[in-house]
Parts: C-alpha cells; structure tokens; sequence
C-alpha cells in the first residue's frame, strides 16, 4: 500500500508524462515515444485505482444482517448467583433438620450456633491460648484427623483453651475411632433427648461442645477437669452401665498434659 505522499507523486509522474511540452511534440526525435507516454498514463491510473480500492473501508454490516450472528444466538445466557449471608439462629427459634444423602445418618436437630460471651462466674485458667497448630494436629488421629483448625476455631469463638476441647475429643472417642465418632460424627460424648446426638460434621460437633462448656460449665464456675468432668461425665450415671466415666477425669487431665 503506497502512502498520502506516493500517490502524489504518482499523481504528478502520469500527468506530466500525458502532457509533453510543445517542444517536444513533431520536433523531438523522439516523439514517436507518444504511445508509450499513453501505456505509461494507463498503467499509472490503473495503480492509483487500486490503490484507492485498498484504501476504501468496507461498510460495516448490521448484527442483524450479521451471517455468523445467527450461530451464537442464545449461545450465552447471565446465570445470577445470590449467596446467602450466615445469620445466626435467634433465641427461641425452631432449629431447622438437617439434610442428608441415602445411606447417611440423619443427623439430629441442627445445634445451637448462638454467641456465649464469658462471664464473671468464669474463674478458670481455660481461656483462649495460642496453640503449636502443627503438634496439634500430629495428635489427632481416625476421624479426628485434620480436625485442628475446627479446635482452634472453636476455642476462638467460645474463649476455651483448644488444648482443653482436643484433651476431651480425644478421651472421650480413643483419638478418632470410636463407633460414636466414626457414625455420628460426635466427638465429645454430647447426649440429645434420644441418646447420643448426631453431626452433619465432626466440625459442628466440636463447636457444639465449645458452646456447652462455655455456657454450662466454665460460666458456672467449674475451674478444672474434675469439677467439669463430676457433671460431664458423673460416676454412677444411668447411661454408663460400664463405668467408664470412672476414668473420665483422669483420662482428659493426662490428653491435656501431653497437649501442653
């Protein structure tokens, strides 16, 4: 493609050569060159016409006169994502079931997610504290495995040492196996109204002991393992026919020690 300045020139070049001075014409020798000078014209306006052509823009098609428009018609459809905000459940509201999948356990009502502030009844040393997530987590085993950030979370939330909350999952379903843990997701013995009661996870289960032992026994003023576990876990009760809760105190306090 030539430039503004090319096809002036060019311009200027097949003029002159249509136009030869009067000097030249009959009295030069050569002005038998005159078919030449029109071949030459000829050639030079055919180029310029070409160029012309390549410069010309195409007029711009309408979409609805578009050939290809027609293929992508309805291809794309805006799909709208509304993403519900967590709203925790208000006092005295009717907890909701949870769902499940075929062959699943139906896990119990949905536990209660409400904010326990601590209090001034709390008079123990169980309040939230930085924890080595690593030996945390080289501590967990079974269905407890990969559980050390729900702990720490949970102890965020509730202001209870993690140290305290892993000591108990781990006493009370032997690290991760237990049937309880493993078919129920329940990691800290907690009871409903028809026995043991059952998670959609092993995460809800621990918050679900955090937010019992805020509200029911450090806010009460149960400051150590055994004044916890003389409720949690009292000897002689009706749902221990085995007597296991005998070692309850005992068992917590040695899982707490190794987690120091």
């Amino acid at each position: 493609m030539f430039n503004p300045i090319s096809s002036n020139m060019l311009q200027y070049m097949a003029t002159s050569q249509a136009m030869p001075s009067s000097s030249q014409a009959g009295n030069s020798p050569l002005g038998s060159m005159g078919s030449e000078n029109s071949i030459f014209t000829m050639i030079m306006n055919a180029a310029m016409q070409s160029m012309q052509q390549a410069q010309t823009v195409p007029p711009e098609v309408p979409l609805g006169q578009n050939p290809f428009a027609s293929q992508f018609a309805g291809a794309f459809t805006p799909i709208q994502v509304i993403i519900q905000p967590y709203l925790p459940q208000a006092a005295g509201a009717q907890p909701t079931v949870v769902p499940v999948s075929a062959g699943q356990t139906q896990p119990s009502l949905a536990f209660d997610t409400a904010e326990v502030p601590t209090t001034a009844g709390d008079t123990s040393d169980f309040g939230f504290k930085p924890v080595q997530f690593l030996k945390l987590e080289n501590m967990l085993e079974g269905k407890l495995s990969g559980a050390a950030n729900h702990f720490i979370n949970a102890g965020k939330k509730y202001n209870i040492d993690p140290s305290l909350l892993t000591a108990i999952a781990i006493h009370e379903t032997g690290n991760g196996s237990s049937r309880a843990a493993n078919d129920k997701n329940n990691v800290a013995g907690m009871m409903g109204k028809d026995g043991l009661r059952s998670y959609a996870s092993v995460e809800d289960s621990i918050f679900d002991m955090a937010r019992n032992l805020r509200k029911n026994y450090l806010n009460q003023g149960k400051d150590s393992i055994a004044a916890i576990g003389a409720k949690y876990a009292p000897v002689g009760a009706a749902n221990d026919p085995t007597g296991l809760n005998n070692h309850w105190t005992n068992g917590v306090s040695k899982q707490f020690s190794n987690l120091a």
